[in-house]
């Protein structure tokens, strides 16, 4: 089962995304085999342009570099972002999958439900952790943002 990252990704559900992560790591009972996956998702991504590598898109908190787009609006939330770190790549992939497509409203009040449930959170060193919190809290920052806003 591979993940599909839409084009045009409006009208996405968090809830049905974050099984379909679930179901697809589940096919790895080994984490070799789920690291693979991730990093493969990670590759993936549409790339950002060298143009849109920008220091004021770089992510705080995270270790990598993390050039992170949240556009759209309360309605539609599209989320676009490139790391230089392979696993990185795959937490973005992966964040893109759940939450990208989504209103403001879905994204403030879906949990990711998902990264204890294929065990990212104990398999996940401490660095790549904090570096996917600060990527959920950029994206729930930003939906809280837009919420304001209406």
């Amino acid at each position: 089962m591979a993940l599909q990252h839409p084009k045009s990704p409006c009208g996405n559900d968090p809830v049905k995304a974050q099984q379909d992560i679930i179901d697809a790591f589940g096919l790895f009972p080994e984490w070799l085999g789920r690291y693979q996956y991730l990093i493969d998702l990670g590759r993936k991504l549409e790339p950002l342009g060298e143009a849109e590598k920008r220091d004021d898109k770089l992510l705080a908190g995270c270790q990598s570099q993390v050039w992170l787009y949240l556009e759209g609006d309360a309605d539609c939330v599209v989320i676009r972002a490139n790391s230089d770190a392979a696993i990185v790549s795959g937490l973005i992939a992966l964040l893109s999958q759940v939450y990208s497509g989504c209103s403001a409203r879905q994204i403030a009040e879906t949990e990711p439900f998902f990264i204890d449930q294929i065990g990212l959170s104990k398999h996940l060193s401490p660095t790549r952790a904090n570096g996917l919190h600060a990527m959920l809290g950029a994206i729930k920052a930003h939906a809280h943002s837009l919420l304001q806003e209406r």
